[in-house]
């Protein structure tokens, strides 16, 4: 990905993107997908993994990654805060249902992928787990801090990710039954895509499709030894996704 400096960016017109560079972290692979469903261009901005720029600190009030910024506006670092601009910028396709029963659910199964206590945020509390070995964290290791890690935090994310891994396979299953290859009703939505990118802590697309690190692979596979296991339909769900919608190999 052709990435721009941080301080580059800043006076550049139109859509930014600040992601980390060189990983597929999930939240920004789904921002990349809905902006690319919808055909809305930007400039990708690079964010360094693990590093506290102060540039970017003064420029999206935050440092982490993703942060959409579109001209002169806030910053917009939530999952949904970015979902709604790209609906604002590019109404069509729709992503957000336009029946309120389908927006209720579909926002639902969302924050059960991408928010607070949810399948991603479980998942980064298992990794945290399994390398700081049960102790607490601290502002010396931001990250962790950052997902309130503690062991009892790390091993209620087993039961979590367990949870929504059924929930969802359920939902799809239904779906299936119902005619539908979707999440939701009949077509597309940001539910389709948020799975679809966010499945990569369930298991990676392969290497020609998903060129991970080495030593990454092995941490966003989840491993038989948590005792979880998740229906085929999860991963069949990712992969018709990326097959019809969404640009392979990755691009990180």
């Amino acid at each position: 990905m052709d990435y721009v400096s941080i301080e580059d960016a800043i006076d550049l017109p139109g859509l930014r993107l600040v992601l980390t560079a060189g990983v597929p972290g999930p939240w920004g692979e789904a921002a990349k997908a809905i902006f690319h469903v919808k055909g809305i261009s930007y400039v990708p901005v690079r964010q360094r993994a693990g590093h506290e720029d102060e540039a970017l600190l003064r420029w999206t009030r935050q440092t982490g990654a993703p942060v959409a910024m579109y001209e002169r506006e806030r910053p917009r670092s939530g999952w949904s805060e970015i979902l709604f601009l790209a609906e604002r910028l590019q109404p069509e396709p729709r992503l957000v249902p336009l029946d309120e029963e389908q927006r209720a659910t579909m926002f639902g199964l969302c924050h059960e992928i991408c928010g607070e206590q949810g399948f991603a945020w479980s998942r980064r509390l298992m990794i945290f787990d399994s390398f700081m070995r049960g102790q607490p964290a601290d502002a010396s290791n931001p990250l962790a801090w950052k997902y309130g890690y503690t062991p009892e935090a790390g091993a209620a994310a087993v039961e979590r990710v367990a949870a929504i891994t059924k929930l969802l396979a359920t939902r799809l299953q239904q779906q299936r039954t119902a005619g539908s290859a979707f999440l939701i009703g009949e077509s597309l939505s940001a539910a389709d895509l948020y799975w679809a990118t966010f499945a990569a802590m369930l298991s990676p697309l392969p290497p020609d499709a998903c060129p991970l690190p080495d030593y990454m692979r092995p941490l966003y596979e989840l491993s038989p030894d948590t005792g979880i296991s998740y229906d085929p339909i999860l991963l069949e769900h990712r992969d018709f996704i990326y097959r019809r919608y969404l640009p392979l190999p990755m691009d990180f």
